[in-house]
């Protein structure tokens, strides 16, 4: 599968839940704070959701924009989650959990974009070869 289709349907389903259980999704990434974050949960859920789906019905220069974005994101995401487990705001062992998760998309974000890169290389290179033998 390439890894820009596992990341869209993991941020689909990473959303799903966030929808369906904001509570327990809360509890995941914060470590048990007050349910008052449910809102916040479900706010994460809608965006993983959007940008997810959003990726897998674009192609060309729009889906990579939109994995560009992702990553940006994601790399947001790693990084105040790193920040607040330094503050000790959320406890370590569910927070960095969380950041290497937020780190893995980043990663899987640019091994796709790397292997989208390759496959337009060698399609160019067939319509050449094509083109040349038809001449």
């Amino acid at each position: 599968m390439n890894p820009v289709t596992g990341l869209s349907l993991g941020r689909i389903g990473l959303g799903i839940a966030a929808l369906a259980k904001p509570d327990l999704v809360a509890r995941q990434i914060t470590g048990g704070t007050p349910a008052s974050t449910s809102l916040l949960t479900q706010w994460f859920g809608t965006r993983e959701v959007a940008l997810g789906a959003a990726t897998l019905l674009t192609s060309g220069s729009a889906r990579r924009t939109l994995v560009l974005i992702g990553m940006a994101v994601d790399a947001a995401d790693a990084t105040t989650g790193y920040q607040a487990v330094q503050r000790k705001e959320v406890p370590q062992a569910a927070g960095l959990p969380a950041v290497a998760v937020a780190g893995g998309a980043v990663i899987a974000g640019l091994l796709g974009l790397r292997t989208a890169k390759k496959v337009v290389k060698v399609s160019r290179k067939v319509a050449r070869q094509q083109a040349k033998a038809a001449a």
